[in-house]
């Protein structure tokens, strides 16, 4: 079989404060439509409250950004105020499941914030995702089975429900759970319908047209083992590169950083936990009027080593966020 993953689909940036986060992406150059958030009554007859978790997209052609939170009761206020709310629409012997799972991706939600905020999603995209599972199994990669959840596509989209199929690999070793790793939520999710992304909102201020890096850092000693297995978890095989080894997809890559080398590649920067997801890249069309945007905007840039301007993730709720020339 040849190789079934072509590139990063998303990254999940967990956030304590949503209308804090969405003012911050505005700010980097994102056009960030309002949070979507299941609602339902507290009480009868009472109108429906938001609760669980928000979410929102800063879509590309093929891949996007997430932003997450979540939501206790009473929480309203750290979302924005033209939040749209789902109010949930089931059969009465079906509202109890989709309310229990909504409450376990809000736990979820709430550990990762407990170990910091940033990102701790990492999904890649697959053209075959049937294929992909089958190849997993036999590489030995626990996973708990493809999903399929279908929600209303967006308005000009070619048909009325989106369809999304994805798969979400197990950590492994003693008290490992299911559909995480260390380092966080981890799978696959089948390409992106080109007739519903292109209906959303693709047009960035900041001239950004793709998700092209995730970089992950790791503990120095386990960084051999951490590459063997994502080389598993891909089929593809890593490079060296500096200090740092590379997995290349289709127009994108992952980026393995061992702790004492995050400095070397993004200057300043420092993992807030081992295994983390501490960075991502979006390709933009001028970096030069994309740095003149951020500066315009108040937020610090440095520079990587070959140039490329990022936002550090202390001005960034805990992601360093880089900009780099499209291909």
């Amino acid at each position: 079989m040849g190789h079934r993953t072509v590139r990063i689909h998303h990254v999940g940036h967990i956030v304590e404060n949503m209308t804090q986060a969405i003012s911050l992406y505005e700010r980097l150059g994102f056009d960030v439509p309002p949070p979507n958030c299941p609602a339902m009554p507290r009480r009868e007859g009472a109108a429906p409250e938001p609760f669980g978790a928000a979410n929102t997209h800063a879509d590309f052609a093929d891949s996007f950004l997430e932003l997450a939170t979540r939501v206790t009761e009473g929480d309203r206020g750290s979302l924005p105020a033209d939040t749209r709310l789902v109010p949930l629409e089931a059969p009465a012997e079906v509202v109890p499941l989709l309310v229990e799972r909504i409450g376990r991706t809000s736990a979820d939600l709430a550990s990762r914030l407990d170990r910091f905020q940033g990102v701790h999603i990492l999904m890649f995209s697959s053209p075959a995702i049937d294929e992909e599972a089958e190849r997993l199994t036999g590489a030995g990669v626990r996973h708990g089975g493809i999903n399929t959840v279908r929600r209303a596509a967006p308005e000009g989209a070619g048909v009325p429900v989106e369809t999304i199929r994805y798969l979400e690999i197990d950590g492994e070793g003693p008290g490992a759970g299911p559909g995480t790793v260390a380092e966080g939520r981890l799978g696959f999710v089948a390409d992106l319908d080109p007739d519903v992304q292109g209906a959303r909102r693709l047009d960035h201020p900041n001239g950004a047209v793709d998700l092209v890096e995730a970089t992950l850092c790791v503990a120095d000693p386990e960084l051999a083992l951490v590459r063997r297995r994502y080389e598993t978890y891909l089929g593809r095989p890593a490079r060296q590169q500096g200090p740092a080894h590379v997995i290349d997809l289709d127009g994108a890559a992952l980026r393995l950083v061992p702790g004492s080398a995050l400095a070397t590649v993004l200057p300043g920067e420092r993992p807030p936990a081992l295994p983390a997801f501490v960075a991502y890249a979006v390709a933009v069309r001028d970096p030069v009027l994309t740095r003149d945007l951020l500066h315009r905007n108040g937020l610090p840039v440095r520079d990587t080593p070959t140039g490329d301007p990022f936002v550090p993730a202390d001005a960034a709720l805990g992601t360093a966020v880089v900009f780099r020339p499209a291909v």
